[in-house]
């Protein structure tokens, strides 16, 4: 069975594709067929070959074995909104058990798989599933983005609190410089750290046009534990 990882985050808009790309890239070091999936993407623009997510032409940039879209990205949504109510305007119902399926045998065609969460942990995906309920079945171990803005102690926290929760392993963390701007940065990172039960894997800077292949060297190892 390949190696994988669920990239979750804080929020939407926190970094949690560059991260997803950055271990692809490190993990490409050491094995032979990486690939990324985005279970559900939701904001997409209409092209010659159908509806195409932004970060899910990241995802296969930083990978190295291509697979069917069905695969990587079975649910691609054409507005910008929470999944649960993109589906429904697109006249779908997104079920974690066609993401599992899907996962799994992406898994047997890959050496490792970076799966990226859509929004925060526990978004809806349906009226009646989350994306925790994803992660579970997924049984992953989580890799935390935190975006560091104010609030991002709170969101942390309480993300972690329902990781826990749902009996799956933080592997780690990633602090994210998304706010130039704010104060006591390097304050909040040590209480991140005092309050996080997992290592910190990167500290990535602010940066106008981040590189994750760059980003991929930060990573200890190539990949966390």
């Amino acid at each position: 069975m390949a190696l994988g990882y669920f990239v979750t985050g804080t929020n939407t808009e926190v970094g949690k594709t560059l991260v997803s790309c950055a271990l692809l890239h490190a993990l490409r070091a050491h094995h032979a067929r990486v690939v990324g999936m985005k279970p559900v993407a939701a904001g997409a623009t209409l092209t010659a070959h159908g509806w195409v997510n932004e970060d899910t032409q990241a995802l296969r940039a930083a990978s190295n074995l291509a697979v069917p879209p069905e695969l990587d990205n079975p649910y691609c949504l054409p507005d910008p909104m929470s999944p649960h109510l993109a589906a429904k305007r697109a006249g779908q119902t997104i079920e974690v058990s066609v993401l599992s399926q899907r996962y799994q045998r992406l898994a047997t065609l890959a050496d490792a798989v970076v799966v990226e969460g859509a929004g925060g942990f526990v978004v809806p995906l349906s009226d009646t599933e989350t994306s925790a309920d994803l992660a579970q079945r997924l049984a992953l171990p989580v890799i935390l983005v935190v975006g560091l803005r104010l609030g991002c102690l709170n969101h942390a926290v309480l993300t972690q609190e329902a990781i826990a929760a749902r009996g799956l392993r933080l592997a780690g963390w990633v602090a994210n410089r998304v706010d130039s701007a704010m104060l006591a940065v390097e304050d909040n990172i040590d209480s991140l750290r005092e309050r996080l039960h997992a290592p910190l894997l990167a500290d990535i800077p602010y940066l106008s046009e981040p590189n994750p292949a760059q980003i991929a060297i930060c990573l200890p190892s190539g990949a966390p534990a």
